[in-house]
């Protein structure tokens, strides 16, 4: 039907357009009647008149029939979607009484622990139990939403896919720890390989100006080839005392569970800003080839030179990348020296924006951690004290980064959590790990990236 919909409007258009053309050839006979100052048009002036007057009638006529061909298909596309949404309320409802008459196997607080579980199962350790609420658990994971909508990768895990309120917990923590990371075009890492490859065009086509009538065309292949980001790996782990396991009276899995995915997301996060490229980690943006820089070399810099240098990078965004940046990141501590910034009469640079301020360099929108906490030259600014501050020979310059965000790619594989009692064994010790995957690229469009670096970064005075 949607097809059907789209060539009526189509003809209905097209049909318009036919009467708007009609009808201006009819006004230009009257036109030329009125300019010559004739009262009566011309015998054949008048037979065209009244032919182009017949035309308009009958594409009235055929208006009139599409306008109630379109109405009669809107009405039953809204028919179907109040059926439609009307369904989708009974599954919501059904799922509602369903959550209500079977609880998860690991609610929050419910007093069973997932990774106790597991590793009483795995040490041998279980009298059945253990074992059992594993197994609704895995059932769990295969049927239930909402765990397919946190697990974003390389299939079910089962045992190894921790419970929905821990996913969530990790997720909250990660999105507070990984500012940087959370800009980028964020997708799901693909099942079954260890790099990816993303085609770009490295050489376009070509036009010209014809010659002349009959001249040669001008013609150039288009070259392609591709980027490659290799699959990382982040892990961490904890060693656990099984007297802990066994005579804990609390859930310990959430302690463990919240400081390991906390950490696992900082790293994420320096990952992707400067990932080395050696040594198992990815190429982050600082590391990308191609990435523009402009150097701030100042023994005495000012709040306002460093903004006709964020005014520089924005261009060569704009410039380069053909398209417009998306936001401005920099350290918590850069935003403060902004902050702190005053002009002659004491008054504030950077006001809030609710102020309706004038002449301000920028606007602070938020008093916020690691996220948009203002505006400048018209874009959001995120703080994310992952931004290096160790820079130069002094190791105490940060830099500000410009960048279209949505041109950089992060491919990341949902969590997994696993228990060891093999590994200290002689010590009666138990090892959780938790670990998950990432690719990562700037260099489809390296040019959408613009480093500001130098001495006119030094740590601020305040």
């Amino acid at each position: 039907m949607d097809e059907r919909f789209r060539r009526l409007v189509a003809r209905r258009e097209q049909t318009a357009n036919e009467r708007s053309e009609v009808l201006a050839k009819r006004k230009a006979i009257t036109d030329l009647a009125e300019e010559e100052a004739r009262e009566d048009l011309l015998p054949e002036e008048d037979a065209e008149f009244r032919e182009l007057t017949g035309q308009i009638r009958a594409l009235d006529d055929q208006l009139s029939q599409l306008d109630e061909r379109i109405a009669e298909l809107s009405a039953e596309a809204e028919r179907d979607a109040t059926v439609t949404a009307g369904a989708a309320a009974v599954k919501r409802a059904k799922a509602r009484v369903s959550s209500v008459t079977e609880s998860r196997t690991y609610e929050r607080g419910n007093g069973r622990s997932y990774l106790q579980d597991l590793a009483k199962v795995q040490l041998n350790m279980d009298s059945g139990d253990a074992r059992e609420r594993l197994l609704r658990h895995a059932q769990d994971v295969a049927t239930d939403p909402e765990y397919r909508d946190l697990d974003r990768t390389d299939g079910n895990g089962g045992y190894f896919v921790p419970p929905v309120w821990l996913m969530s917990q990790f997720i909250e923590l990660a999105r507070a720890g990984r500012a940087y990371a959370n800009l980028v075009t964020n997708q799901p890492l693909p099942p079954g390989t260890d790099s990816i490859n993303i085609p770009r065009v490295a050489a376009g086509t070509a036009t010209a100006v014809q010659s002349a009538d009959n001249g040669a065309v001008t013609e150039q292949d288009l070259d392609d080839d591709f980027v490659n980001a290799p699959v990382r790996t982040i892990a961490g782990q904890q060693d656990v005392a099984i007297q802990l396991l066994d005579q804990s009276p609390v859930s310990f899995d959430e302690i463990v569970f919240r400081d390991l995915t906390a950490d696992y997301a900082t790293k994420t996060d320096l990952q992707v800003i400067s990932g080395s490229g050696a040594s198992g980690q990815v190429t982050g943006v600082r590391n990308t080839g191609g990435i523009e820089t402009i150097t701030y070399t100042d023994a005495t810099p000012t709040v306002a030179k460093l903004y006709s240098k964020v005014a520089d990078a924005v261009q060569r965004v704009h410039t380069l990348r053909f398209m417009a940046p998306t936001v401005i990141a920099m350290h918590p501590r850069r935003w403060a020296y902004l902050l702190a910034a005053t002009d002659a009469n004491g008054r504030p640079l950077v006001v809030p924006n609710s102020g309706n301020p004038q002449n301000a360099i920028a606007t602070l929108g938020a008093v916020a951690a690691e996220q948009v906490v203002g505006s400048m030259h018209g874009l959001p600014v995120v703080t994310d004290p992952s931004m290096p501050t160790n820079l130069g020979a002094g190791t105490n310059q940060d830099v500000i980064h410009v960048l279209r965000a949505s041109d950089l790619l992060l491919f990341e594989s949902g969590i997994r959590s696993r228990v060891l009692p093999e590994v200290g064994s002689g010590n009666l010790t138990v090892r959780l790990q938790v670990y998950g995957y990432l690719a990562f690229t700037a260099a489809r469009y390296p040019k959408s990236v613009v480093e500001i670096g130098g001495t006119g970064l030094i740590a601020p005075s305040f």
